[in-house]
């Protein structure tokens, strides 16, 4: 009996390291090596892993990079020195050394204190969930709903939520991926430059009249800014005013404190 114990043992043992060395020697002769150039892409990138650029993770979009002739620009995060880098790999010429680096800011400035709401909203914790009520409980429909669908899906943490129930970003942390952008039911969360000075803290285009029974932080289109400091970049479009930041500003900071709603913000 004790043989027979022994002989099995001693049995399985065998068949046991026959079995491990023919996976090993199998797993050596029949691995399909990564390709160089990949791994080098791939190294090249943040490892961020965002899906920004449109594929599922960094390794994909290297790998699309080297054998799909993906486009070397997809990688936000990456910005400008991700770029060259890649482009010296691939023996490209790169095109991108001069981008700006861009950054998630929320353009709505009000809170419990100074939007009103149509409702009271006591569903699902996301601002999806809540947009399908009426567009949200906000009585302005442009505004930030502040659930938090943005943090959620933030792959850094840099979306936080305050204590004056406002949405920020860290613009240390952001990477610009974008994604908060595209989870917003309101289209609030926007892309600004890293090194703005100033942000228009509204997403409204009602007219004036509706904006102060909505909120008293919201632009009123009442072209001040555009008006009275016109080397300062702003021009008001549908009722809202833009910051156009490809220009060197003059008075930008003069025409903030002239605003009547203060919705011109710095961006800091």
């Amino acid at each position: 009996m004790i043989l027979n114990i022994i002989y099995a043992f001693l049995t399985v043992s065998v068949l046991g390291t026959l079995f491990g060395f023919g996976l090993a020697f199998a797993s050596k002769k029949l691995a399909i090596k990564k390709d160089e150039r990949v791994l080098a892409v791939e190294d090249a990138l943040p490892s961020a892993n965002c899906g920004a650029c449109g594929f599922a993770g960094c390794a994909a979009y290297a790998d699309a990079i080297v054998n799909a002739a993906a486009d070397i620009t997809l990688c936000a995060p990456g910005g400008a020195t991700t770029q060259v880098a890649i482009a010296e790999i691939m023996g490209l010429e790169a095109t991108g050394g001069d981008s700006v680096k861009m950054v998630a800011r929320v353009h709505c400035f009000g809170n419990d204190e100074t939007s009103k709401k149509d409702f009271s909203y006591d569903g699902i914790l996301d601002c999806n969930a809540a947009a399908i009520l009426f567009q949200g409980d906000k009585s302005c429909k442009y505004g930030c709903l502040a659930l938090g669908s943005c943090i959620t899906v933030c792959p850094v943490d840099a979306i936080t939520k305050g204590e004056d129930g406002r949405i920020n970003v860290d613009k240390e942390v952001c990477i610009g991926c974008e994604k908060c952008v595209t989870v917003c039911p309101t289209g609030v969360m926007k892309m600004i430059p890293y090194d703005a000075d100033y942000f228009i803290a509204c997403n409204s285009n009602d007219k004036g009249a509706a904006v102060k029974r909505a909120c008293t932080v919201g632009c009123i289109g009442c072209k001040i800014c555009e008006r009275k400091f016109p080397e300062a970049g702003y021009t008001v479009k549908n009722f809202l005013s833009e910051i156009d930041y490809t220009i060197e500003p003059e008075g930008r900071d003069k025409a903030a404190e002239a605003c009547p709603t203060s919705c011109i913000r710095i961006a800091d």
